[in-house]
């Protein structure tokens, strides 16, 4: 029986850790961390140089493990997430299994650590309720979202006075336009620069890439003049770290 504790990270930034996630940190028996191969091999290190800073309990184990990958060419995209999402719960439950002892594992504390805040656009809440046996508890602790991240960076509202916003993903923006009901959208999970789908007069974008880590990279501006340069210092930034994150916000002129 273990209570599962889903710690949201922010974009990586100790500073941006709440006091409940260092607290939370501290009282697991094991923390989990995922590695997804070597090409993204500072992540895993970004969450143990996280772990060096704030977990002061020497009782807590560290263990990292291999995350597996989703097949993109799956012709039906929900069905093969859906398999991702199995295969990872398994690979959670077989390393819980295998570095708790069985005395522990009868009241002891797992913790992961996820990027952004757990409710945002992140599948490990969704994950976790496929583990079988099921945890006796599951908690989730927010981080800053990336989409706080990116309006402190600009030193932007992310709306209008009295204004809606919209989250939504690059695919969603390929696939159905610009969303109604909101002349601003926020834009996650693109990485296809789907902006370049739609009508760039009278938008304008703000675009960042690793926000608030030191390798942090900001543009902004018209759409029809800064879109190529995105493009461009996108494809270069994946190139030179191997990975990538951005975010972006798009903002049109409201229609009279």
């Amino acid at each position: 029986m273990i209570t599962l504790v889903l710690v949201g990270i922010g974009t990586g930034n100790p500073e941006h850790l709440t006091l409940q996630a260092i607290r939370e940190l501290n009282a697991a028996d094991l923390i989990l961390i995922p590695s997804k191969g070597t090409q993204k091999a500072d992540l895993a290190e970004l969450r143990h140089t996280i772990c060096a800073q704030v977990v002061t309990n020497s009782a807590t184990r560290m263990v990292t493990f291999d995350m597996p990958r989703r097949d993109a060419t799956h012709p039906d995209y929900h069905k093969g997430v859906d398999n991702w999402h199995e295969a990872i719960a398994q690979i959670w439950q077989e390393t819980i299994t295998t570095h708790l002892t069985q005395h522990s594992q009868q009241d002891c504390i797992v913790a992961l650590l996820v990027w952004g805040d757990p409710a945002l656009y992140d599948s490990t809440l969704r994950i976790a309720s496929r583990l079988s046996p099921p945890p006796r508890a599951v908690r989730s602790v927010p981080g800053i979202m990336s989409l706080n991240m990116l309006a402190a960076a600009h030193t932007i509202a992310l709306n209008d006075i009295g204004a809606p916003f919209v989250v939504t993903t690059g695919r969603q923006l390929r696939d159905h336009g610009w969303p109604q009901g909101a002349d601003t959208v926020v834009v996650m999970l693109d990485g296809e620069c789907s902006f370049q789908q739609i009508d760039t007069k009278n938008v304008t974008i703000y675009w960042g890439a690793y926000v608030g880590m030191a390798e942090q990279i900001l543009l902004s501006g018209p759409l029809e003049q800064v879109g190529q340069r995105i493009i461009t210092t996108r494809a270069d930034a994946r190139a030179q770290h191997g990975w990538i994150m951005d975010i972006y916000l798009l903002r049109r002129q409201p229609s009279a």
